[in-house]
C-alpha cells in the first residue's frame, strides 16, 4: 500500500527527478494521472515535487517525452488463453521478455545482455540499462531517446506483449504501488542509448506531403473574420509544431479555442474535429490526441471568451 504520508513516494519522485526525469502525480495506488495536462506539467523541480507529494501519497508518473526516454514495456500474459500468435510461437517465448530476447538474437545484440539477481534470488538476463519490474511481473527497460528521432508510443509494433512509451507517453515509476504491490528498480544501471536496430524498428513511417488545414467560416463581418483567423491560427500552431512539440501545441490550441467554445462562439464538436484533423496530420495517435483536446477544452472553459460584433 502507498505510505500513508507519502514519504516513500516523495523520496522516489525526487530520485527520479535527480536523474533528469520529469515526474507528475498519479492517483494513490493507481496508474492513472492525478492531474490534467500531465505531460506539460511534469517537472524536475524539487520544490514543486516536494509540495505535491507532501499533499498526498501519490504514485509517480514519468513523462517519457520530456525526460528523453524510450521505455520498452515487456508485458506478461493475462491468462491461459492469452497465447502468442503464430509468428511468436516458440518454446522459449512465454511473454514480452521472450519476444525481446528473440529480437536481440535476430539483430545480433545478444552480447549486450547482462545477468542480474533480483531480490527473489533468481538470476535473469537484461540489457545493461535501467530496469524496473512491475507488480504484474512485467519489465520496463529504460533507454535514452536518440537525438532528432521523433519516436512516439507503440503498441505491439515490435512484437507480442511488447509496447513502448516515448513522446506523448508515460510510465509508472519505481516507488509506486498498485494493489499493494510495488514497482521496483531491479537493475539500477545508467540509462543506455536506444540501440540503432530498435530505433529503426520504432521510427515512424514518413508522412506524405500535407496541405495546410484551414477552416472557411463565413466572413461577412468583423466577428466571423476574427473567428476564422483565430481558428486557422491555432490549427497552424499544431500543423507547424516541431517533432517533439506536437502534443504541447495541440494542448495550447485546445485551450485557446476552448475559451471561444465556452463563450458560445464556436461549437465544441467543430473545434474537436478541426484540431483532431491537424493532430492526425502531424502523426499523433487518435486516442492520445482526443485526450489532449478534451483536456485543453476543459482548461479553456475556465476563461470563456466572447468576440464583439
Amino acid at each position: 500500500m502507498p505510505h500513508p504520508d507519502g514519504t516513500a513516494q516523495l523520496t522516489s519522485a525526487l530520485d527520479a527527478a535527480s536523474r533528469g526525469w520529469h515526474v507528475f502525480p498519479l492517483r494513490p495506488g493507481d496508474k492513472r494521472p492525478a492531474i490534467t495536462a500531465w505531460e506539460q506539467r511534469a517537472t524536475t523541480d524539487p520544490e514543486r515535487i516536494t509540495r505535491c507529494w507532501t499533499h498526498a501519497p501519490y504514485n509517480i508518473g514519468i513523462a517519457t517525452g520530456p525526460s528523453g526516454l524510450v521505455v520498452v514495456d515487456l508485458d506478461t500474459p493475462k491468462g491461459p488463453d492469452d497465447t502468442p500468435p503464430a509468428e511468436w510461437t516458440h518454446p522459449d517465448i512465454r511473454d514480452g521478455m521472450g519476444v525481446f530476447f528473440a529480437l536481440c538474437q535476430r539483430h545480433h545484440w545478444d552480447s549486450h545482455l547482462v545477468t542480474y539477481e533480483p531480490h527473489d534470488g533468481i538470476r535473469e538476463l537484461t540489457p545493461d540499462t535501467h530496469v524496473v519490474k512491475t507488480p504484474s511481473g512485467g519489465t520496463h527497460l529504460y533507454f535514452a531517446t536518440p537525438e532528432g528521432e521523433p519516436l512516439r508510443n507503440t503498441a505491439g509494433k515490435l512484437g507480442w506483449k511488447v509496447d513502448t512509451r516515448a513522446a506523448g507517453g508515460y510510465v509508472v515509476a519505481a516507488g509506486s504501488t498498485v494493489n499493494g504491490q510495488p514497482y521496483a528498480t531491479v537493475h539500477g544501471a545508467a540509462v543506455a542509448p536506444l540501440p540503432t536496430w530498435l530505433t529503426k524498428l520504432l521510427r515512424p513511417a514518413p508522412l506524405p506531403p500535407q496541405r495546410p488545414i484551414t477552416v472557411a467560416l463565413a466572413t461577412r463581418d468583423r466577428r466571423t473574420a476574427f473567428l476564422s483567423a483565430a481558428v486557422n491560427g491555432e490549427l497552424a500552431r499544431v500543423s507547424g509544431s516541431g517533432e517533439h512539440q506536437h502534443n504541447t501545441a495541440l494542448y495550447l490550441a485546445s485551450v485557446a479555442l476552448g475559451q471561444l467554445v465556452a463563450g458560445g462562439e464556436l461549437s465544441e464538436a467543430d473545434v474537436t474535429g478541426w484540431l483532431l484533423s491537424a493532430a492526425l496530420q502531424v502523426g499523433q495517435g487518435e486516442r492520445e490526441a482526443r485526450r489532449t483536446i478534451a483536456s485543453g477544452l476543459r482548461a479553456g472553459a475556465n476563461r470563456p471568451r466572447r468576440v464583439a460584433a
